[in-house]
């Protein structure tokens, strides 16, 4: 992992123990920025939600958010009203910390869900946490860890832009392992910038960069109760964005460090011992393309198949037939790994033996390619999903217990 990703201008970071989590490891992060900053937030569509995704949601798009603050260990979902009450304590005692209203505040949690949040230990935590928040990486990262569940290795990215103004930088911090299934953003992630954008360009911004990276990614289909991606910009670069082009930079380079943070949950999937990308090509839009590739990429068949390093494509090709896309197998081919096994409707001749030890290499590659009748066009999808192993059904029996 890198150590040396660095926040934007005027963002602060920390990481700390406030004594959620039995192990003693830390639990509580905070991402301050030191000026407004406009904001804009994508969440979960699962109807049973965390207290703290209703907290948040009501907040933003807003030009003036100060912080987000978030804890791990406990999910603070299906909590009743004792749960919101404990979103909205959070929230508070950040702002009194930083001397700012409440509503500049945005809440996250991660964790086991149904437990009553140990507010207690929390808010006791929340000074040191402003305290010891720190400009550098190390707090970057500190807050990193902290954010931590069943992650084994803290998740951040960077990306710097340079406009015809000067320098901008993109910087995001994530967390996720399991729970992992796409429409919209499948785990916790805030993204900051010292870009000059106000909420509407954050929030069109933003979901451009999930549907590419966080809603294309999927361990087990199981649609977490937190999910929360966050984006905050506050402009402190001091360089305008005054072109489309310079928008549309700050867009690439918000995608990039999506995808990086995405890529990592699927490298880091509990148990995994494959990283599958599935890339789907020539379809008339996206959203087909789109369908193909999720139903692929959460068979489990599919999944067992390239745990085994078996090349067992009839799977794959029957996943892709029931996506409810009416295409024509005819006119689609399948290579894994480079090596061709169906092209046009047809099985192609080739050695198992060799493609299933191109296999056993932690990287699989599926490509998906329809050449022609309905639904034939020039869009395609990139998704990534691990393999389904006996340590991912061994931890996720044991989670609790």
């Amino acid at each position: 992992m890198d150590t040396t990703h660095e926040l934007p201008e005027r963002f602060r970071a920390s990481g700390s123990t406030c004594g959620i989590k039995d192990s003693g490891q830390p639990d509580l992060a905070l991402f301050i920025s030191e000026t407004p900053a406009a904001a804009a937030g994508v969440f979960t569509t699962n109807r049973v939600v965390g207290a703290p995704v209703d907290v948040s949601r009501n907040r933003v798009p807003a030009e003036s958010v100060r912080a987000v603050v978030i804890n791990s260990g406990n999910a603070n979902a299906c909590t009743g009203e004792d749960g919101q009450q404990a979103a909205l304590t959070m929230t508070a005692g950040v702002a009194s910390a930083l001397n700012c209203d409440p509503e500049q505040v945005l809440v996250c949690s991660t964790g086991i869900i149904g437990v009553p949040l140990p507010l207690d230990v929390i808010t006791a935590g929340l000074p040191k946490a402003v305290v010891s928040s720190q400009k550098n990486g190390s707090g970057f990262r500190d807050a990193a860890v902290a954010m931590m569940t069943t992650d084994t290795f803290p998740k951040l990215a960077s990306s710097d832009v340079v406009t015809v103004t000067g320098k901008i930088r993109v910087s995001g911090a994530g967390k996720g392992a399991a729970m992992i299934a796409p429409n919209m953003a499948t785990m916790l992630a805030v993204i900051m910038t010292d870009a000059s954008l106000n909420s509407a360009q954050c929030d069109a911004i933003l979901r451009f960069a999930v549907d590419r990276s966080f809603n294309c990614i999927s361990v087990d289909g199981h649609m977490s109760t937190s999910d929360t991606v966050l984006l905050l910009a506050n402009g402190a670069s001091g360089f305008p964005v005054n072109t489309d082009a310079d928008e549309t930079a700050i867009r690439g380079a918000v995608t990039k460090v999506c995808q990086e943070l995405a890529t990592d949950i699927i490298r880091d999937a509990e148990g995994s011992e494959h990283f599958i990308t599935v890339d789907v090509f020539g379809f008339d839009t996206r959203q087909t393309a789109f369908q193909i590739a999720k139903e692929v990429a959460e068979s489990a068949l599919v999944k067992t198949a390239i745990t085994g390093n078996d090349p067992n494509w009839g799977r794959i090709t029957s996943a892709a037939g029931y996506a409810g896309v009416e295409f024509d197998p005819n006119h689609l081919s399948l290579t894994i790994n480079g090596t061709s096994v169906y092209r046009f409707g047809n099985p192609v001749p080739f050695d198992a033996s060799a493609l299933s030890q191109k296999m056993q290499q932690k990287d699989v590659h599926l490509l998906l390619e329809l050449s022609g009748g309905p639904r034939f066009g020039n869009h395609s999808v990139r998704f990534w999903t691990s393999d389904l192993t006996q340590d991912y059904v061994r931890l996720n029996s044991e989670y609790t217990t």
